[in-house]
């Protein structure tokens, strides 16, 4: 299982700060799956698939926003939007 940690407008669409996901193969096969699970939006009224068009993510702490990156292995995977300011 992976942990999937949603910041700012990721959370806002998703509903909840973290979620267990059974672990796809790759970050892109994740950034697909979460797309489909979550159907909400932002206040602005992004889907889950823009709001992740945008994003950064970390795998275990490292950056990497390829998506043919590798999850196996992996135990966390933070969603990071762009953030005002920075």
């Amino acid at each position: 299982m992976l942990t999937v940690h949603y910041f700012a407008a990721a959370r806002a669409v998703a509903g909840v700060a973290s979620e267990q996901v059974k672990a796809p193969t790759t970050l892109g096969q994740l950034i697909d799956q979460l797309a489909k699970d979550h159907n909400g939006t932002t206040d602005a009224g992004m889907s889950m698939k823009e709001v992740l068009e945008r994003c950064n993510f970390l795998i275990d702490g490292a950056g990497n926003t390829q998506a043919d990156s590798p999850l196996q292995g992996a135990t966390r995977i933070d969603v990071l939007p762009p953030f005002a300011g920075g």
